[in-house]
This record gives structure tokens, sequence and C-alpha cells, in this order.
């Protein structure tokens, strides 16, 4: 940049690589320099390189921004795992936590947050009075990267009004609405929204908007699980952009999905909807979700109810057909995808963990229907992957240049505390299996084009200022990788496995990952 100090002596400098700057723009030869914790110069071939106290050679292979993961459910793993691994080890240096509704501030919301990622809330502190004190306690963890945070309306909801399945009073919306303009003053970078779960599930669109009216002064945009990923796919994305519209905010649509034979072949259709509206996507490159058993019930029988509920046996026909054909207000999980697609994921006795509900029911001599009763009442927080999308379809979500890649993962480690837990692969290999498999193999993307989707696009829709781009005066967040061999390792049936190709990894100028660990030097991300 013109008129920039360029210093004689570098902290850092990677050398002879070929820069993919997450602009889109052409990769070009050349060497980038670090100091302190931003890139000062941006050199291509050629030019002249200053002396650095430590250099990485390259050797050509590419040098990236370092990915923007804006869905993530990352929110307390720094109390457990705080180099999380699997999110360094494939290139994010960015995670965006706080997603589909769920934070860990309001204090209401951190036991769920806990539970995402397989670990008993008891066994954490998290005695966070304020969203700022969550950011405090997030920071005092020194996480191996940076972490920004939305503020989650489930969590909103049930501390001011518990699980209670209504609208609330003008009281508790008022005290909402107080909470949001809380976290955003002390640097969320957004609301969510996670509208097929308890309770967000009992919002109706008006409260949304209250609520999302908050985050407008603050530039913040409003991120959702929307309604419906099937059957209601299409009523679901237009009332998040509509709440986006009313709020006056940016609407984003989280792990954007044609989910089930009902609407397979319809993402032309789905993608038209975005166009003309201030409205954007992220999307997992996977044929399948990963989330809890229980969120496969309708919304007037709670877990916590199913008990009492089953043992009507008129209330429990509803439920099964409610379940397998949904009903006005509630679409299933299950129509149009099958109980044979429907895969358990964990299970603290770990017996049916890999089977699906067909497999499970043939064991128990029951229907499937019944087989899912059974693991909820034995066990409520069971984690569950439904095989539910189209290749074809992911294919056509990804080609679209404005969605952005996410993961919907919460990082971990092979060797750490949540090792254990039977997890989605996308947990380690979202970033490389694109790069990999779709950019190298399958040419659906240039190099550019999908590096600028895991880059500055995510930075930008979410505030991210000097992140998501290789240039001078940006902060120094980097991966080298090389396009010839990235690609993931982790699988469904063994998902714990780092991918193969990233090389080194730079969070704010030092180097956190290089063959072994190094420093970490993650920060949390304030809005404003």
């Amino acid at each position: 940049m013109a008129g920039r100090y360029h210093p004689r002596v570098l902290d850092l400098l990677v050398a002879d690589a070929t820069i993919v700057d997450g602009t889109g723009a052409v990769p070009f030869r050349g060497s980038v320099g670090v100091l302190g914790d931003r890139i000062v110069t941006v050199a291509r071939d050629g030019a002249a390189i200053p002396e650095a106290g430590r250099r990485i050679d390259a050797g050509g292979r590419a040098l990236s921004p370092g990915f923007v993961d804006v869905h993530n459910h990352s929110d307390v793993v720094p109390l457990v795992e705080p180099w999380m691994d699997s999110a360094l080890r494939m290139g994010s240096t960015t995670l965006v936590v706080g997603n589909c509704g769920a934070s860990p501030w309001p204090p209401a919301g951190a036991p769920e947050t806990a539970t995402l990622i397989g670990v008993r809330p008891d066994d954490l502190d998290m005695p966070w009075p304020t969203f700022a004190s969550f950011l405090e306690g997030i920071e005092a963890c020194r996480p191996a990267v940076n972490v920004a945070a939305l503020v989650g309306h489930g969590a909103l909801r049930q501390e001011a009004m518990g699980l209670d399945r209504r609208e609330p009073s003008g009281d508790e919306l008022s005290r909402m609405r107080r909470m949001v303009t809380d976290a955003m003053e002390a640097g969320a970078v957004g609301l969510s929204t996670g509208l097929i779960y308890v309770p967000g599930i009992y919002s109706r669109t008006d409260e949304v908007v209250a609520l999302a009216e908050e985050v407008a002064p603050f530039a913040g945009v409003y991120a959702s699980h929307i309604r419906g990923e099937g059957r209601d796919l299409f009523a679901a994305v237009r009332e998040a952009i509509e709440i986006g519209a009313r709020a006056g905010v940016p609407a984003h649509v989280s792990h954007l999905k044609c989910e089930s034979s009902l609407v397979w072949g319809r993402t032309d259709e789905l993608l038209e909807l975005l166009v003309g509206h201030d409205a954007t996507a992220d999307q997992y490159p996977y044929t399948a979700w990963a989330s809890s058993l229980w969120s496969l019930l309708p919304d007037w029988a709670p877990v916590g109810d199913l008990t009492r509920l089953l043992e009507d046996p008129d209330i429990r026909t509803r439920l099964v057909a409610a379940v397998e054909h949904g009903e006005p207000a509630f679409q299933s999980s299950v129509d149009g995808v099958g109980w044979d697609r429907i895969v358990i994921e964990s299970t603290a006795e770990g017996r049916w963990n890999g089977l699906d509900l067909v497999a499970i029911a043939t064991a128990m001599e029951v229907e499937p229907a019944e087989a899912m009763f059974r693991l909820l009442l034995d066990e409520p927080e069971t984690a569950v992957i439904g095989h539910a999308m189209h290749e074809d379809d992911v294919r056509a979500i990804l080609a679209r240049p404005d969605v952005m890649v996410a993961s919907d993962a919460a990082a971990m480690s092979p060797e750490g505390p949540l090792a254990g837990v039977p997890v989605h692969p996308r947990n380690y290999g979202t970033f490389p299996r694109v790069l990999g498999h779709y950019v190298r193999e399958q040419g659906l993307l240039t190099l550019e084009d999908a590096v600028r989707k895991m880059t500055s696009l995510p930075a930008d829709r979410f505030g991210l200022t000097g992140r998501g781009r290789i240039a001078e005066g940006a902060f120094a967040d980097l991966v080298l990788f090389d396009p010839q061999t990235i690609a993931e390792a982790a699988t469904f049936e063994a998902p714990h496995a780092y991918p193969a190709g990233v090389d080194a990894v730079v969070v704010n100028g030092l180097v956190a990952w290089h063959g072994e660990r190094g420093e970490r030097a993650g920060r949390v991300l304030r809005r404003g």
C-alpha cells in the first residue's frame, strides 16, 4: 500500500507463497511480512524481501487469510480445550459462536452450550452475570483462535420466561430487548435464533423482529436457524428475510439446505429468494445434518414431558403421526427422509451409536418411533445425524458466490476431553473438504472463489474489521496449505481425524500451528 511504513526487520515472513488474498482475485506468487499482529508487506515475486525473525518457506504452496467460520458452537470450548485443535488444524482462525439461539449468556442459556459439546454443565464454571463478563471469561482462557459471539434468542427467552409455550408479556419482551442491547454494547456481533428448538420454537415473528430491532443501531446481523428446512423451507426463509427487513438489519440464514426429498432439486428456487434482499447464507458441504434427537419432537411435546404424554394412548398416536408426517405448524424431520437415514450419534451407554432407527427398532422389537421414545426417555440429550440432503443440492448451494462456508461444529481434538464424543466429520473437515473435494477434484469452484467464501465474505458480513484478507494493514491471520494434497480425513465412521495438507496457521501474527502447536494467540473480537 503506497505510503505505508515498511520495516527493515519483520517478526515473521512467509516467503515464496502462492497468495490467495481472499478477495477472489487471481492468485499470485509472492511473500507476506508480519510485524506484531499485522501484515505490513505483501511483496510480489521478485521484489525485495525484508529480513525476519522467523521465516517460513512456502515453496509455492497457497497462503490465504485464515478461514472465518461464522456458524460454530464452540462457545464454551475454550474452558475445556483452549487449543481448539480441530478448528485450528483445518485453518479456521476466527469462529462466530452463539448460533441457533444458544449462547452462554444470559445464564439460563449456559447449560445448553455445554451440553452441545458433550460436557456436563455442572463440570464447567460459567459465572457470567453479563455478556461482557462472558467475553472476558473466554478471553482469559487464551483460546488458540479468535472468537466472536452472537447473543442467542433461546437463551434470552428462557431467562425472561422459562420454557413457557406462549407469547411474552410486555414486561418480558422489554426485558429481552434490554438484554439484547446490553449484549450489543458489550460487543456482540448480532442476534441468533433457533426456531426449531425449544424455546425458540414457541416464538412468533413479531417477537423476533422486536429483538432484532435492538441490533440495528449497532450494525449487527440477524442469523437464524430457520423454522423449517424441508417441507416448510421456503416459508421459513421468507420469514428470516422479513425479520431482517422489518428490523432494519442484514438477515443471514444458517446452514442453508434442501432437507428431505420433499424439496430436493429446488435449489434454484431457494437461492432466488435471497435475490434483491439484504440476505445471505452459509452452508456446510455435507449431505447430513447433526442435532439432538429431541429436535424431532413437535413443540407441544417437549422431551421433559414425554413420559406423561406417552401415557395417553390418543396423545401417543398423535405424537407418532406428528414425528413421522408433521402437522400444519410442525415440519417432520422424518417425512421425505426415512427412519433408516436417521442415525444415532451418541448415547451415554454407546450401544446404539452409529445405528439407524430402523436397526435399533428391529433390535428392540418395536416400531422406529417407539425406539426413538425409548432412547429419549433413557437419555434426553441423545445426539443424532440425519442423512437428509441430496448431493446435487449441496453442490448447487456451494457454487453460489454469496453463500459462505461454515462448519456448524465445535472445536475438539482426538486426544482431548471431548475425544470420546461421536461427532459429525464437519468438526474436522469442513474447509479442507471444500478445497480438496469440490475445488481440486470436482472443479466446482476456483481456488480463489472458494477462499473468498471462507474469508472476506464472512468477515465483511459479520463486521469483523481487518479480517479475511491478505493486505497491508490487515490482521495477520493466515493459513498455509497445499492445494494438491489438502483433504478431509474425517469420516462418519471415524470422525476424529485431522485433515491433510494444512501446513501452518498464523493467528494475530503468531504461529499457532506449523507441524506442531505454537502459540495460543486468539482474541475475543467485539463489534464496534
